[in-house]
């Protein structure tokens, strides 16, 4: 999977959390190449997510809705996931 692939299975999925209005994804995978760690066709993926509701609860409670409607995508393509709220 492309980066362009799984950024729209990644917004896909988080539009249909209601309380997510707006999602912007920044791939940073550039920066970690030439990391010992790093693993090829897995991304660095920063999200800023606009959710009025998710930014007004604790960051791990929020953090965990993010992560499990991403499940999938962690355990396949995602090395390291970013979160910000907005």
């Amino acid at each position: 999977m492309d980066i362009n692939q799984l950024s729209k299975k990644i917004v896909t999925k988080l539009l249909q959390e209601s309380s997510i209005k707006n999602v912007n994804i920044i791939d940073n995978t550039y920066k970690h190449l030439n990391h010992n760690s790093h693993q090829e066709g897995k991304f660095h993926i920063k999200l800023e997510i606009n959710s009025d509701v998710l930014k007004k609860i604790n960051r791990v409670e929020s953090n965990k809705v993010i992560y499990k409607i991403l499940n999938e995508e962690l355990k396949t393509d995602i090395h390291s996931l970013q979160i910000s709220f907005t």
